[in-house]
């Protein structure tokens, strides 16, 4: 599958400014958080300490994370609009283009031999 790029982003965030995270990235920080049940703190927390956060990241191990404050931020952002429907949608073509369920759907519908 695919993994999601900044230029899905591109409407969501200014072009001046302070460079901020890759909002790909927070997506994805937000779908660990959610899969994880993870308050933001504790979110933060395990991007700065936990390689398995760092990897799915594409971090290297000696990134110093971000504060907590980033991840309700970027929710906020979410919430304006269509933008998270958006992202679910882009989320939902994505898996349906890479098919990762079509073999295991076929096999686990079949009776047990």
């Amino acid at each position: 599958m695919d993994c999601q790029s900044d230029e899905d982003f591109t409407a969501k965030y200014p072009r001046d400014g302070r460079p901020g995270l890759s909002p790909a990235q927070l997506a994805t920080v937000c779908v660990l958080q959610y899969a994880l049940n993870l308050s933001d703190r504790q979110t933060a927390e395990a991007v700065r300490c936990r390689i398995d956060f760092k990897y799915a990241l594409g971090l290297e191990l000696e990134d110093p994370g971000f504060h907590h404050s980033v991840v309700s931020g970027f929710r906020d952002r979410l919430a304006e609009g269509d933008r998270a429907d958006r992202l679910l949608g882009l989320a939902l073509t994505r898996i349906r283009r890479a098919g990762p369920l079509k073999g295991r759907a076929a096999r686990a519908s079949r009776p047990f031999p």
